[in-house]
């Protein structure tokens, strides 16, 4: 399978709109579109309408799309260069909107690279305990994806204190057997959320307002390692960043967002 499929992926007639059903395995416990597979929806489908790989694409949620929704993507190329397509694509169900995506999407082959990131030294993914949920397992995107944590706190041990701010996870989506793909990126770097809870030291964490996925380098790997570092919590907002990893140290991709901040109920 492959992230496309995963998510449920399809196209119509028109090669500029595509679809995908909301189910609740691509949802969060609350029961509403995990906010990274809305974005790796949208960056699917551009990448397949323009035939390019995704550079960098940044999503807006504005709204919740629910189980059992359809979920309409209208894709429209801004411009087509030689060698970059700008594109955007606006989420809908119906007439109601629920994230709008802007990207960049191209390539161009030089003899000019370098990566200055270094992935932090950490056990491998199965000498990892597995990340402890607050809720039963539901069917949503939490039993979906396997996550093990690195370095991160108990949810009993969230008790006011501050932490350094960091949290250090391995996830894989283990349906998706055909490679890691801008998509699957997509989708397992929206942890920034989760990480707040572990960087302020409370039962919390929040709703995203954006995502901004910027894609480096893509090369085979099961797992990925996010180094989740939350910046700040002010205001009631959390800022944070992910840095994607592969598990032979590539520098996947980075992924940037901003949270509502939100108690658990």
């Amino acid at each position: 399978m492959d992230t496309r499929a995963f998510l449920g992926l399809e196209h119509s007639h028109n090669p500029f709109r595509w679809h995908m059903q909301v189910t609740q395995r691509v949802s969060t416990s609350g029961s509403f579109l995990f906010g990274g597979c809305g974005l790796g929806a949208a960056i699917s489908a551009m990448e397949g309408t323009t035939g390019r790989n995704t550079i960098w694409a940044t999503s807006q949620y504005l709204a919740y799309a629910k189980p059992g929704q359809v979920l309409d993507i209208d894709v429209t190329v801004a411009v087509a260069g030689h060698q970059i397509t700008q594109a955007r694509a606006v989420c809908h169900v119906g007439s109601r909107e629920i994230l709008t995506v802007n990207a960049a999407l191209g390539d161009r082959p030089m003899d000019v690279f370098g990566q200055f990131e270094v992935m932090p030294e950490v056990p491998a993914p199965l000498d990892c305990p597995p990340r402890e949920h607050r809720l039963v397992a539901d069917g949503s995107i939490n039993d979906t994806l396997e996550q093990r944590m690195a370095k991160g706190r108990a949810i009993d041990s969230l008790d006011g204190t501050l932490g350094d701010g960091r949290s250090l996870m391995w996830a894989r989506i283990p349906q998706v057997i055909d490679g890691i793909d801008a998509g699957a990126l997509a989708v397992l770097g929206d942890f920034v959320p989760m990480a707040i809870s572990h960087a302020m030291g409370v039962r919390g964490g929040g709703n995203s307002i954006d995502n901004t996925l910027r894609v480096v380098k893509l090369v085979p790997t099961e797992w990925v390692l996010l180094d989740i570092r939350i910046h700040a919590v002010e205001r009631g907002f959390g800022h944070g960043l992910v840095h994607m990893f592969a598990q032979d140290g590539t520098l996947l991709a980075t992924a940037s967002q901003s949270v509502i901040f939100r108690y658990w109920p």
